[in-house]
């Protein structure tokens, strides 16, 4: 069974900083393209950023550009989002999402999530 371990978060000021980590269980990881998303109240769900398995190309929504790194371990089956500059509109709980091939379709994971709060 796949799972999906989030941590990390918490609350900050505005200007702080916050590391998220995801830990997975299995051996699929490293096949895995894992993203990381937030869904602030009475909102939908936001993609925030993406990483392919190996690492070697990212993704970011517009809003987090330049303040936000994903990054991964596969060593140790961790993806990790680097929260630099927060703003008091960062706040949600935050998902860590693995999105895998198979052979016949995709199959899609999710964490439990973590609060991340913003005081201005």
């Amino acid at each position: 069974q796949v799972q999906l371990v989030e941590s990390g978060g918490g609350l900050v000021q505005a200007g702080g900083s916050l590391r998220l980590s995801c830990v997975a269980s299995g051996s699929f990881f490293s096949r895995s393209f894992m993203g990381w998303y937030r869904q602030a109240p009475g909102k939908q769900r936001e993609l925030v950023a993406t990483v392919t398995s190996g690492g070697g190309s990212t993704n970011y929504a517009d809003s987090v550009k330049g303040r936000f790194t994903i990054s991964r371990d596969n060593a140790k089956n961790t993806v990790y989002l680097q929260m630099n500059s927060l703003k008091p509109e960062d706040t949600a709980v935050y998902y860590c999402n693995a999105k895998i091939a198979g052979l016949m379709r995709e199959y899609e994971y999710w964490g439990q999530g973590t609060q991340v709060t913003v005081s201005s």
